[in-house]
């Protein structure tokens, strides 16, 4: 099993962290985007002061950027690191969508599809590009076009890109399975692993790929506060696991809170979501149950996460989990995990 971990952006980049990590041996390290910072920019700044580690967009948000940007960036990326960087690319929620981009929703699964194809197919070279989609048509033939567009091909000759999705939903851990590399589930526990490898097995058979995950990266974000008092490092994980299962998204249509849900713990998705909906965030952190983080975090002191490691070992042995990412890592947690794993 490898070690991720990411980035977090609310002071700048913790830099001697990456460099700790990877001088530890961690595979990958990672930045999202949200409404906010970008993610490209910080994967920028970590490829140029490293040396060894990969660094990964977790992810690219598809309506910020046209397919043809994000290859270019991706390429570049590639070319400047040394065939570092791994392509994180997703649709978002409609809230930023719509609310952030200004950009209509649409089929997220769809436009995943296209978004990554078009990728591919400029990457390849093999081709001037066109693509006649759904969502993206290239050359730009609507009624307003001017009808000069032609076909073009990149002038970077980069090397094959490794892409990621952020999926959670059923549906889209399929086409993870389908068109991408590997996934980056927010949430994920070894007791309830299959809810993500049972769908995306079954995008790899309809993409006629082997039927095993050995070419497959199932790469988990899993919170980790490292300390002496359990309880105190529980609640400490609380407050942000409240703001996904009960904020991130409308009732009826938060996608975080449906996977809770199939995690096993319907009501408390359900009380969490009425609290933090209801302006409650306190409320809602404290519904959260110990279970809940107990399973789809690491918590506690040193000997503890070490035992809770080796459940996660036990489904990388079994082919389930190809990297570990850690969030909220601190330099101790980085070496407690790294001493266990590696």
């Amino acid at each position: 099993m490898r070690l991720g971990l990411t980035l977090g952006m609310g002071a700048g980049i913790d830099i001697a962290l990456v460099l700790e990590a990877e001088r530890l041996g961690y595979s990958s390290v990672w930045c999202g985007e949200s409404y906010g910072n970008d993610a490209v920019s910080p994967v920028a700044w970590v490829l140029a002061r490293t040396s060894r580690i990969k660094a990964g967009t977790g992810i690219m948000q598809m309506p910020a950027r046209t397919p043809a940007c994000a290859a270019s960036t991706a390429l570049t990326l590639q070319m400047l690191s040394g065939d570092r960087f791994l392509c994180g690319v997703g649709p978002s929620g409609p809230q930023v969508v719509e609310g952030w981009h200004g950009q209509p929703y649409g089929k997220p699964m769809e436009r995943t599809r296209e978004y990554i194809a078009i990728i591919r197919a400029i990457a390849a070279r093999e081709r001037p590009l066109e693509h006649h989609g759904e969502h993206y048509r290239i050359p730009y033939d609507g009624p307003d076009a001017t009808g000069l567009g032609k076909p073009l091909k990149s002038i970077i000759h980069g090397q094959p890109l490794t892409f990621y999705c952020a999926s959670i939903t059923p549906g889209g851990m399929r086409l993870a399975g389908e068109v991408a590399d590997g996934n980056l589930p927010i949430f994920m526990s070894p007791e309830g692993a299959d809810l993500v490898v049972k769908p995306t097995l079954e995008g790899m058979a309809k993409a006629g790929k082997p039927a095993d995950l050995s070419g497959f990266d199932i790469a988990p974000y899993t919170k980790i506060r490292l300390g002496p008092d359990l309880q105190a490092c529980r609640d400490a994980v609380k407050p942000e696991l409240a703001l996904y299962i009960g904020g991130m998204g409308a009732r009826g249509k938060n996608f975080y809170n449906d996977y809770v849900r199939r995690l096993g713990y319907p009501e408390a998705a359900a009380a969490i979501q009425d609290a933090y909906l209801a302006r409650r965030q306190r409320d809602a952190a404290a519904l959260v149950p110990d279970k809940l983080v107990d399973e789809i975090a690491l918590v506690g002191p040193a000997d503890r996460i070490r035992g809770r490691l080796q459940d996660w070992k036990a489904v990388a042995r079994e082919g389930k989990v190809g990297t570990l990412v850690l969030t909220g890592a601190t330099q101790p947690a980085l070496r407690v995990v790294a001493e266990a794993v590696l």
